[in-house]
């Protein structure tokens, strides 16, 4: 008989929780898995496996009482460029969870999703492939920083204490029209660059009137290649990690088999909706994020391309109950 076991996710009610917790209580495989969701400023839909519990993981005393019975954590919660806040939820709130993990006598396995913010982006040249053995390389700003911060910490737990975990680390996530906003030369753009920004207000309106699409250059004039994964994917991925023994202490990088290609996409894009395009040159810099560690190990294979990226966004019709929402920019 499998023995249950109960998870805790942090930053549940966010994008990547939501999709986790979802493809979690349908697969026949983890019937013996339920949640529990640290919620902070929203609440997790009622489920008859789900147990909500509300706070902030800066605080000790919220850890302490999430932990209590917890075999496995999903550290989900973060912030973005908020000085404020980020040190006491990436730093001190990890901390809180990593000891509580240590000293739990129900504790097996720790899973946090990471950022490639922590090996710059396309901010810095990458001439080669990003591979987990690459040196971190956080750009400018509190976010990339404290996503350097979360691997190093969790890595030391490995290392002081044997600590059972696994660090996923994922590029842009998309879902839903995710991918279509980011291409937005309006205010409605989904994370960054700014198109807007980049053109002048009365180019990007006429832009914005024709449904014109970026196409965005490295300082050279070619197209930049660019890192995304689709939440299905990355939920995937932590599916398969779960109580992998393969996953045992190892980074990996969970990203789509190829960045996508502004040009290609551009290309796509006109020859399949007669979209206009626009080149705009940029200091950013194509960057390959390798995932063949997780392949390999974990067994697990993305099934979003390029395409099916851009279709899926591009043909993606909200409910009327499902309206946009960027809790984070991007």
């Amino acid at each position: 008989m499998t023995e249950p076991a109960l998870i805790l996710v942090t930053g549940a009610t966010g994008k990547v929780g939501q999709n986790f917790i979802a493809r979690l209580l349908a697969d026949p495989a983890f019937d013996h898995f339920s949640v529990r969701a640290l919620c902070h400023k929203r609440a997790f839909p009622a489920h008859p496996r789900v147990e909500s519990v509300f706070g902030s993981i800066e605080h000790r005393d919220v850890v302490e009482t999430a932990m209590q019975g917890v075999s496995h954590v999903l550290h989900l919660a973060t912030v973005k460029e908020t000085p404020e806040q980020i040190m006491d939820v990436a730093v001190k709130g990890l901390f809180w969870l990593l000891e509580a993990c240590r000293t739990s006598p129900t504790f097996r396995q720790f899973i946090m999703v990471g950022g490639d913010a922590g090996m710059g982006h396309f901010v810095y040249p990458h001439p080669i492939p990003v591979t987990e053995t690459q040196k971190h390389s956080a750009y400018p700003g509190c976010y990339a920083l404290s996503k350097v911060l979360e691997e190093v910490m969790l890595e030391q737990y490995y290392i002081q204490y044997d600590l059972n975990g696994c660090c996923l680390r994922a590029p842009w996530i998309m879902e839903k029209d995710d991918f279509k906003f980011q291409l937005s030369f309006g205010e409605d753009v989904f994370g960054g660059p700014r198109w807007r920004d980049l053109v002048d207000a009365e180019a990007a309106d006429a832009y914005i009137r024709a449904g014109a699409i970026p196409v965005m250059l490295d300082p050279a004039l070619a197209p930049v290649k660019r890192n995304f994964v689709h939440v299905h994917d990355l939920a995937s991925a932590i599916l398969a990690a779960l109580n992998h023994p393969k996953a045992r202490q190892q980074l990996f990088n969970i990203c789509m088999d190829e960045p996508v290609d502004y040009g290609a996409m551009g290309a796509y894009l006109h020859e399949t909706r007669g979209l206009p395009l626009v080149e705009i040159q940029t200091k950013y810099h194509s960057t390959w994020l390798d995932n063949t560690k997780a392949k390999f190990l974990l067994g697990w294979r993305p099934e979003y391309d390029l395409k099916r990226m851009i279709d899926e966004a591009f043909d993606y019709v909200r409910a009327g109950d499902d309206p946009r929402k960027i809790w984070y920019p991007g």
